[in-house]
């Protein structure tokens, strides 16, 4: 019943996310978005002409007081007023290339992700529009942001997804390599590096901790604080994807990736300037800080760029590398949990106080976590104590397998919310697993999707600005400043 499909559960969340982030940005900013389709309208106040469309100047304007609301740090004027010129304009290029190709969100679905977002923040709807409007805007306003928002989601994962090719041999190489770097075969391998002017690619990977412009400053602060003590573990004897793996399971919104092997101009000016005269194996000496976040980066090989190069040569015979479903481990948790199931009549703070009243009997001793949920969970396992078994990554839903995550053994949890209900979670045991050739291809092809995906992104997003007509015609004055 909690197992779901990984790859539904990441779109759901990427739009719930999105959602969220927007009903935020509704309270903090006064917009005041005018319809594409009027017929008169002052050429002044116009920014950019993005094919059929426009940014106007109040909307960079608008956008600018949203970030500066968050009190985050923020660029010059000037360079933050082309940064957010710049997202509005692929923004209206997504809605645009959405619209023709008929991605759409019904009254229904809005109403539902409205109802959701009102739930995550403990109002009615009736609260929640009250809260909008007392920022100076319309309830009508926010729905059609939403709307927007959630379509851009919708067509970004449709494309991108898409756009991104999983092979068989991509599968089997990740897992034989994964097989090797358990076994400790071939570590000390590496490529033919280029002599001193000599073109050459480079094989980098990063772990990004996201902290963008609409970040607090204690936020910005945190995420900081992370990346720098990545980068201490990174300069340690691990693994280096291994330890973005680990710090994604603490924290989905972190991501690792492998780029790949690039040419200095097909790496992001920033990473380059970072990786310049770090040699393979090697960790960047410092954290870089983008508009989007933090990354901490690791030279994992420098080659010459030799057309028709032969591969490297593997440090030890194939026959003794190991490649056997069981060289591959993960992490699994054996819990148990009392759920009480959303219903009518059953409120958020009364559930919310029934399971902390548990949770404080077991607590203090005065009862067994087991027989209450053969008592009062609502669910399947309660015969069984609540015992849910041994569970591995991505085999939970991501707000009860976050939480479960966080728990010592033996520790029981406060209330969680799901979508199945509220959860009060006991972990009982951790142990290393060995994963079946199913899960372990499953696992394979979920890595390399998350280090495709970053770098399929940005291409499209690039692909998306190429191929549209804009014109930016008056970014720089305010939409008050006479021209």
């Amino acid at each position: 019943m909690m197992r779901r499909n990984r790859f539904k559960q990441a779109l759901a969340a990427t739009i719930l996310a999105s959602a969220a982030l927007l009903s935020q940005f509704a309270f903090a900013q006064d917009s005041s978005k005018t319809s594409s389709d009027s017929k008169i309208r002052n050429i002044d106040g116009v920014a950019a002409v993005v094919n059929t469309g426009y940014v106007t100047r109040k909307e960079i304007d608008d956008r600018i007081v949203a970030l500066q609301k968050q009190g985050t740090k923020l660029p010059d004027a000037a360079t933050l007023r082309k940064t957010v010129l710049e997202r509005l304009i692929l923004e209206k290029i997504q809605i645009q290339n959405a619209e023709q190709e008929g991605v759409t969100v019904s009254n229904k679905e809005l109403d539902k992700i409205i109802s959701d977002i009102a739930a995550k923040n403990k109002l009615t709807i009736a609260e929640l529009k009250v809260k909008i409007e007392a920022t100076g805007s319309s309830y009508e306003r926010y729905r059609a942001m939403l709307r927007d928002d959630v379509i851009i989601s919708r067509y970004r994962e449709r494309e991108v997804e898409g756009k991104i090719k999983i092979s068989d041999a991509e599968v089997d190489n990740f897992i034989l390599d994964r097989n090797r770097s358990v076994a400790g075969v071939g570590k000390a391998t590496r490529s033919t590096p280029a002599a001193k002017g000599e073109p050459e690619e480079i094989d980098v990977a990063q772990i990004f901790i996201p902290a963008d412009a609409s970040a607090g400053v204690g936020a910005q602060a945190e995420a900081k604080k992370k990346a720098e003590s990545l980068l201490r573990d990174a300069r340690g004897d691990v693994d280096f994807l291994q330890l973005g793996a680990m710090a994604a399971k603490d924290n989905p919104k972190i991501k690792f990736q492998e780029l790949g092997y690039r040419t200095p101009d097909r790496l992001p000016q920033l990473f380059y300037e970072a990786v310049r005269n770090t040699g393979s194996g090697q960790v960047a000496n410092a954290v870089v800080k983008s508009p989007a976040g933090y990354h901490v980066l690791k030279v994992l090989d420098r080659r010459a760029l030799v057309a028709g190069a032969p591969e490297v040569q593997q440090a030890a015979p194939q026959e003794s590398t190991p490649s056997t479903p069981q060289n591959i481990m993960v992490t699994q948790t054996l819990s148990r949990h009392i759920l009480l199931r959303s219903r009518a009549g059953l409120t958020d703070q009364d559930a919310e106080r029934r399971l902390a009243g548990y949770r404080d009997q077991v607590r203090a001793k005065t009862a067994d976590f087991g027989e209450l949920a053969k008592k009062y969970s609502e669910d399947g396992s309660a015969a069984n104590g609540g015992n849910l078994g041994w569970m591995g990554p991505g085999d939970l839903v991501p707000e009860f397998d976050q939480a479960m995550n966080r728990l010592q053994i033996g520790e029981v949890s406060n209330p969680v919310k799901t979508e199945f209900g509220w959860h009060l979670i006991q972990v009982l045991e951790r142990r290393e697993a060995q994963l079946t050739l199913e899960k372990q291809r499953q696992f394979a092809r979920a890595a390399i999707r998350e280090r495709k995906f970053e770098q399929a992104y940005q291409d499209w997003l690039r692909e998306l600005r190429d191929t549209a007509t804009v014109k930016i015609i008056n970014a720089d004055d305010p939409a008050a400043s006479p021209r």
